[in-house]
């Protein structure tokens, strides 16, 4: 049953299944443990932190988003969200109902809305956020100071390479050519 079994019992079974397909096993492994951990984490923190706020992970990292750029075009809001459009008017009517942002027209530009936080909204996130940064402390608690550095490091680089070059890559694979040759992704040392 997919979700019953542990992380080794997964790579175990991919491994199989793959047997000799020729493929890049340890990308395919970064990218794997990239999505498990973020599944992982986002779970428990639903289910310790935002449960008690009835909040979902989602309207947690809008409100986040606000609160840390301050008023906003919801277009914005949803790219740094990672959501569409219509997912954020959902989540942010909702969170207007709820008296933790407000939604207003933009000033120069009717067709344009802007998102900015309440008092309440605000107030929510001061209490709310040192308890998830716990959390965070919490999931990473078997990494030391160092790993959690080169991790966040890592990650950064692999969203670097999505930004600045996965619009290139798509549109390569979408037209039929072959992709530019792989680099090994090692750096020299020195």
């Amino acid at each position: 049953m997919p979700g019953q079994r542990s992380i080794t019992e997964a790579e175990k079974l991919a491994a199989a299944k793959l047997g000799g397909i020729p493929i890049r096993r340890d990308q395919m492994a970064a990218v794997a443990n990239i999505y498990r951990a973020a599944s992982a984490v986002r779970q428990h923190v639903e289910n310790s932190v935002l449960r008690g706020s009835d909040l979902t992970w989602t309207a947690f990292v809008v409100l986040w988003v606000v609160w840390v750029w301050g008023e906003s075009e919801t277009r914005h809001v949803a790219e740094e969200a990672g959501i569409s459009k219509g997912t954020l008017t959902g989540v942010s009517r909702t969170l207007e109902s709820r008296g933790l942002v407000r939604r207003a027209g933009h000033p120069t530009d009717g067709r344009l809305v802007l998102l900015s936080l309440t008092d309440e909204g605000e107030q929510l996130m001061q209490r709310l956020f040192p308890a998830f940064n716990e959390e965070e402390a919490f999931v990473t608690g078997q990494l030391t100071d160092e790993e959690c550095r080169t991790l966040a490091e890592g990650l950064r680089r692999v969203v670097m390479q999505v930004e600045q070059n996965g619009e290139e890559r798509r549109q390569t694979l979408l037209n039929g050519a072959e992709p530019a040759p792989r680099r090994s992704g090692r750096r020299a040392k020195g």
